[in-house]
């Protein structure tokens, strides 16, 4: 199982499944990461959070708590 905070900068990874419960699973849903989506790690801060990524087009920067949950391919 590799996880999204696992990606490389400028590697594209396609969702597989989400982990995390209730709010903080519906949080990560409402901002467009959903199975099947692919993201583009862009940047990564120096102390590796936050991480920023592209989905579905626009800019999005996650904190590394999050990225734990979201599992890629």
């Amino acid at each position: 199982m590799k996880t999204l905070k696992e990606a490389k900068i400028g590697e594209t990874c396609k969702v597989v499944k989400l982990h995390g419960e209730g709010a903080v699973k519906r949080r990560i849903m409402d901002m467009g990461i959903t199975k099947g989506v692919e993201v583009f790690v862009r940047k990564v801060a120096p102390l590796g959070d936050p991480m920023e990524v592209t989905v579905r087009g626009y800019e999005l920067s996650l904190r590394k708590a999050d990225t734990e949950m979201i599992e890629v391919e």
